[in-house]
C-alpha cells in the first residue's frame, strides 16, 4: 500500500476507531488527527466522570482509556499495512491532575515497529497547557486477520 492511500485509509478510519468503539464513545472522545505513525484525541470534560468530587478533577481511568485509544491509533498507522491491533502493555506515569473543566487531548507516536509489533509514546495534556498531566509508553501487536496469519 502506497503511504498516500495508507494516510487516505487512516483518516477514513481514524473517527471510526474512536465512534466505534463503545468505551470511546460513552466517555465523549473525538478523533482529531492521525499521520503515519501518529494519532491525536481528545476528551472533554465531563462531570459525570469526577473521581474526586471535592476537587472536581476527571478520573484517571479515563485517561488510561483516552491514552490506550490513541496509542492503539498510532500503532495501526505506524505499520506499513493496515491492520487490527491489541494492546501488549501499557505503562502510564501520572504527573500532576488534569484541571477541571478542561478538555484533555492525547497524542501518541509509533517511535518503532517490528514485524507484528509497535512501541508507542504517548503524552496527555490539558487544552492549551503544554505541561504534561500522563506520559505512557506501550507495546501493541498486530492482531492476525485469519487464524494462523502473522
Amino acid at each position: 500500500m502506497s503511504q498516500k492511500s495508507l494516510i487516505e485509509r487512516l483518516w477514513e478510519v481514524g473517527p471510526l476507531f474512536v465512534q466505534g468503539a463503545p468505551h470511546a464513545k460513552l466517555l465523549g472522545m473525538t478523533f482529531v488527527s492521525v499521520d503515519i505513525g501518529r494519532a491525536t484525541l481528545s476528551l472533554p470534560y465531563n462531570p459525570k466522570f469526577i473521581g474526586n468530587p471535592k476537587t472536581r478533577v476527571l478520573h484517571g481511568g479515563a485517561v488510561t482509556t483516552m491514552l490506550d485509544q490513541a496509542s492503539g491509533l498510532a500503532a495501526i498507522a505506524g505499520f506499513d499495512t493496515f491492520r487490527t491491533v491489541a494492546t501488549l502493555n501499557l505503562s502510564i506515569d501520572y504527573m500532576r491532575a488534569a484541571t477541571p473543566g478542561a478538555r484533555i487531548i492525547a497524542k501518541a507516536e509509533c517511535f518503532h515497529v517490528t514485524r507484528a509489533v509497535a512501541f508507542i509514546r504517548a503524552v496527555a495534556t490539558d487544552d492549551g497547557n503544554d505541561s504534561p498531566m500522563a506520559v505512557a509508553t506501550g507495546t501493541f501487536t498486530m492482531v492476525p486477520s485469519k487464524l494462523g496469519e502473522n
